[in-house]
């Protein structure tokens, strides 16, 4: 009985290629079942971080009410919460561009509720006037998260001056970066 080495020798190799292949084989599948993974993943943790941010914009707007540059402070007597200076803000819209990344939004919108009306606040138009833009950047915007507040200024009567607060929405939207 004689062997043939040739012969053994070529079925030895083919069995090592057949498990080089296979081995290469089972690497491609679990590469693409992490790949399929790690995407679903990474969807759920952007998800996650969309619903975050929009959380951060609902207490930014409860907070931004009565922060330094927007409330009434001790102005009308006590101290108001969710109190807006509507004189403030008029000064704060001129200078809004040194705020631009202060408050990390994109924009920040003041709207009268009663009386309603659509107007955009200027110098000319102070105080009959409806809306103020205080941050408007030109970007792709979430939604607003908005919140009742009152908008208060001095107003002179015949003889006197006297506090008039006005119920409005402070509205803020933050980027889209979806």
């Amino acid at each position: 009985m004689v062997i043939d080495l040739f012969k053994l020798n070529r079925k030895g190799q083919m069995k090592i290629q057949q498990m080089a292949f296979m081995l290469i084989a089972i690497t491609i599948l679990f590469v693409l079942v992490g790949v399929f993974f790690l995407a679903i993943s990474l969807q759920d943790l952007k998800k996650t971080a969309t619903g975050l941010e929009k959380e951060n914009v609902r207490f930014l707007v409860s907070k931004l009410a009565n922060s330094p540059e927007f409330s009434c402070g001790n102005a009308f007597g006590n101290s108001l919460d969710n109190c807006i200076d509507f004189d403030k803000l008029m000064i704060l819209r001129k200078e809004s561009d040194k705020y631009n990344n202060f408050w990390g939004v994109t924009k920040i919108y003041v709207r009268k509720i009663c009386p309603e009306d659509e107007t955009i606040c200027t110098e000319e138009n102070y105080p009959n006037c409806g809306m103020i833009k205080i941050l408007d950047k030109n970007v792709n915007s979430t939604g607003f998260s908005s919140n009742f507040v009152s908008l208060c200024r001095k107003e002179k009567g015949k003889n006197l001056l006297y506090d008039k607060c006005e119920i409005a929405l402070l509205m803020i939207a933050s980027e889209d970066k979806g």
